[in-house]
């Protein structure tokens, strides 16, 4: 994410994330089978982190968290985690190659351009070991643009989607689908899906 007005926005509502993502992560059974796919003290990447509720859940499963997030607030509250390595940073920073057995992108990568996603991808192919655990959730839709508090959002199909991560390297080995209000309230359509790279 760098779209500052984005950022802007997490920054002064990051207590109000954290209070609507500390429920909704106290038993997300996408996190729980992603956690159950990878080794016994994985080191995992939470891209776009949050206030850090998953971050903290995979730290209490015993996996070696590093959590990033382009808004310095959220990375404060991350930070606060027991386990928890906590860094600011945005899409385009990340760098490691061959670094971790699995990335969490759970709706984070829904605020980076149509334009900039495959490099996204790219970056994240590397960073992970040969056959680590990719998980990505987006909004599902057409286009991009901003929603009623003014963060930035790009929207995503199904087949755009697994192609996406296919030409990146990705293979993908499942995806669920379904419905729920974000910090806007606006109750959207989403995707996710797991893969190996």
């Amino acid at each position: 994410m760098s779209d500052p007005e984005t950022i802007r926005i997490y920054d002064s509502r990051a207590s109000d994330y954290a209070a609507l993502t500390e429920d909704h992560n106290a038993a997300d059974p996408m996190l729980e089978a992603f956690v159950a796919m990878l080794p016994s003290g994985a080191r995992v990447l939470d891209l776009g982190c949050g206030p850090g509720a998953s971050a903290a859940q995979m730290a209490r499963a015993g996996l070696a968290i590093v959590a990033v997030d382009a808004s310095g607030e959220m990375v404060a509250l991350a930070a606060q985690h027991p386990g928890v390595t906590a860094r600011q940073a945005r899409f385009d920073e990340i760098g490691e190659t061959a670094a971790y057995d699995g990335i969490w992108a759970n709706f984070s990568l829904l605020h980076a351009p149509h334009a900039e996603f495959p490099g996204h991808l790219a970056r994240l192919h590397r960073a992970l070991k040969p056959g680590g655990i990719f998980h990505i959730a987006l909004k599902l839709g057409t286009g991009e643009g901003r929603d009623s508090l003014g963060r930035f959002y790009s929207y995503h199909q199904e087949d755009a989607l697994e192609h996406l991560l296919q030409q990146a390297g990705f293979t993908v080995i499942d995806r669920a689908f379904g419905a729920g209000p974000g910090l806007s309230g606006k109750v959207e359509d989403w995707i996710a899906m797991r893969a190996h790279a």
